[in-house]
């Protein structure tokens, strides 16, 4: 029985024995599955989902995501974009840091600088590479240059990894005090259109693992969860959960295995391809049971800025039983002596993961390999990549294979890449990320199984909840009705 954290303990307190969810009022419940959230800088490095969630919600960048995950203002109250593509200019609403100073255009520019400056590692940088300067127009006017087009600029901005923090403290629109138990307290001000009245939202905020949050969530004890992956969705299934509350969000990005030790057997184009064209993905994604997740043999997905549904493999068209036993005879060729080399792959804990490693062992093992869990990518041949894209360009997936960043990689495909990142006309630059697709996919630098999965609890109290590409889900106006545009 997996242990509960203090905040499912408070939360059962307030929301007493009852497991109904007929009152509706008072403070919101809201778990992550992780650990506990903290406030930390995102130059300092990559964020954790509880992190992120802790960020977004209390340092907004120049615009954020709304509840249903839309781009909506944040520290600027509108903004302008030229017709060359190359300068976004935004205008600051009237706001005060928390020490009671005015924001100025100044003071978020040189934040935002340092966020992408050269000793920054914050985990949106590379993909912000062609801001090539940031610079305070005015008092309340911010304006962001760029070296090419990037249609794609907002969703960046509006990710918790380009939130504005100015002494460990973010502008809302929540403030964070510490509740008992340890876990925190959101709060905000909401002010009518009117002015006339202020109502207050709170949000208690905390983390546990999978098992402890789901079933604090089943025993009515917690409103939302979130945070869920392929790794712990299984566990969704040994409860009984309200009906409609099981949400998945329609993640694009990456999921799949990347080569993680250069040189050996295992580190040949042809072998990397014969063990991709050997995953039986179609029944992996069947035991998930997620509805529309579909299995992807390309590195790129349908739906990204300016390029066209990439094609699948030709062996793609043949079902998987008729194509194992031409499978098989490859694996002898290419390794004729007995036995066949162990292959050794990283995943991270949870049933999905056990599940995805039976997947491995069934389908590799069936050319006469050895599968074998390893403790770290550092001693893997493989490891899991599971990661949301935060925009709709294809550079973000490309650039995830760059040489500097991971072990085995096409300097052709890097060559291809950085002139792209280079070029101010958008056809080219999309040709050219085409063509480092290509390569990539040619020599097979990832095996791609399916796209990242996604999902979340959320209780019949809550009316504006909306899966998104992105994954981020913010804790502002959960309980509005949501906004037609009726």
């Amino acid at each position: 029985m997996p242990r509960l954290s203090a905040f499912v303990l408070l939360a059962a307190l307030t929301v007493g024995a009852s497991s109904c969810r007929d009152e509706p009022e008072g403070t919101l419940k809201v778990m992550v599955i992780g650990g506990e959230p903290k406030l930390r800088d995102p130059a300092a490095g990559p964020l954790s989902v509880p992190d992120q969630v802790l960020l977004q919600n209390v340092a907004q960048g120049l615009v954020r995501f709304d509840a249903a995950g839309n781009i909506v203002s944040g520290l600027a109250e509108r903004w302008t974009v030229s017709d060359d593509g190359l300068s976004y200019i935004f205008r600051l609403a009237s706001a005060d840091w928390s020490d009671g100073r005015k924001i100025t255009a100044r003071d978020v520019a040189r934040l935002m600088k340092r966020e992408l400056g050269s000793r920054s590692r914050n985990g949106l940088k590379d993909a912000l590479g062609a801001v090539e300067d940031v610079v305070a127009m005015t008092d309340r006017v911010i304006e962001i240059r760029l070296l090419a087009p990037r249609p794609a600029l907002l969703s960046l901005l509006a990710q918790p990894e380009m939130a504005i923090l100015r002494n460990g403290r973010g502008t809302g629109p929540f403030t964070a005090a510490r509740a008992p138990g340890g876990n925190l307290k959101l709060t905000r001000e909401i002010v009518s259109p009117d002015e006339e009245t202020t109502t207050r939202q709170e949000v208690l905020l905390g983390g546990a693992d999978s098992a402890g949050a789901i079933k604090a969530f089943a025993g009515a004890n917690i409103d939302v969860v979130l945070g869920g992956t392929f790794a712990d969705l299984p566990l969704t299934k040994r409860v009984k959960l309200p009906r409609n509350t099981l949400r998945f969000d329609p993640a694009s990005g990456l999921f799949g295995l990347v080569p993680t030790t250069s040189g050996g057997p295992l580190d040949k184009p042809e072998v990397r391809h014969l063990l991709s064209e050997a995953l039986e993905r179609d029944r992996f994604i069947a035991a998930l049971d997620v509805p529309g997740l579909a299995a992807r043999a390309t590195l790129l997905e349908p739906g990204l800025d300016g390029l066209p549904a990439p094609s699948a493999p030709a062996w793609t068209a043949t079902p998987y039983a008729e194509r194992i036993s031409e499978l098989q005879a490859r694996a002898d060729r290419l390794f004729p002596k007995a036995p066949k080399p162990a292959i050794r792959v990283a995943l991270p804990e949870g049933t999905g993961a056990g599940l995805l490693f039976q997947l491995l062992q069934r389908d590799w093992g069936r050319l006469g390999f050895t599968v074998e869990r390893a403790k770290t990518a550092a001693d893997a041949d493989f490891a899991l990549v599971d990661e949301v894209a935060p925009s709709s360009s294809p550079s973000w997936f490309l650039r995830y294979f760059h040489c500097g960043a991971v072990p085995v990689c096409s300097p052709e495909a890097d060559r291809l890449m950085d002139a792209a990142r280079q070029s101010p006309v958008p056809a080219q630059r999309y040709a050219l990320l085409g063509q480092a697709a290509a390569q990539i996919d040619e020599a097979q630098l990832f095996l791609p199984i399916t796209a990242p999965v996604r999902w979340s609890l959320v209780s019949d109290r809550i009316e504006n909840f909306a899966g998104n590409r992105y994954a981020r889900h913010t804790l502002t106006d959960l309980e509005a009705k949501p906004d037609n545009g009726g």
